[in-house]
């Protein structure tokens, strides 16, 4: 399935500079939101996972959709004040400034397999934060699984540097 046919592209938002890939043109598409979550299934479905974990907010519908046909749990990773109980945090850069990620301090046992969802990779500053805050827990990140890849920004080579793996589906490269 051709996913670039899919996702919208908003130039300069958030800010002037930015090609924004809006996956909610995907989302509302019956055949390429059952695409992705099928792909991301069969590439899944027979690794030893303990539970999905997914980044605020996209990845939390891809995760939470690919966490219930794994038949697994789902973790949120959110945005700094969102989440009610004892969290980790964690600080990180964006291609367009500055954020904080957390997770509950209990959402993740010692020694679990986590797969980490989320719709787009670009410097990895969102995905890097949230694999600190997965070991911080115990855990262990399985692999990095996202929609789309924008490899002018060098996001994988971050993720494979620090040891983990990054499936992507589409890549926007030099577009």
């Amino acid at each position: 399935m051709d996913l670039k046919s899919v996702i919208r592209t908003i130039p300069n938002w958030p800010k002037k500079g930015v090609m924004f890939r809006d996956i909610t043109t995907l989302l509302k598409d019956e055949k390429a939101f059952n695409y992705v979550i099928d792909t991301f299934y069969e590439r899944y479905k027979s690794q030893k996972i303990d539970a999905v974990a997914g980044i605020e907010s996209r990845g939390f519908i891809i995760g939470g959709a690919l966490a219930h046909r794994l038949g697994k749990g789902f973790i949120p990773i959110r945005k700094a004040g969102k989440l009610p109980s004892k969290t980790e945090r964690e600080e990180y850069e964006l291609e367009y400034g500055s954020a904080i990620v957390e997770i509950h301090k209990d959402a993740v046992e010692r020694g679990n397999n986590i797969l980490l969802v989320d719709d787009l990779i670009a410097t990895a500053g969102t995905l890097m934060a949230s694999i600190n805050l997965i070991e911080k827990l115990g855990g262990k990140v399985v692999e990095c699984a996202v929609i789309i890849e924008l490899p002018d920004l060098y996001g994988r080579e971050k993720v494979e540097k620090k040891g983990h793996k990054l499936f992507s589906l589409v890549q926007f490269e030099g577009e």
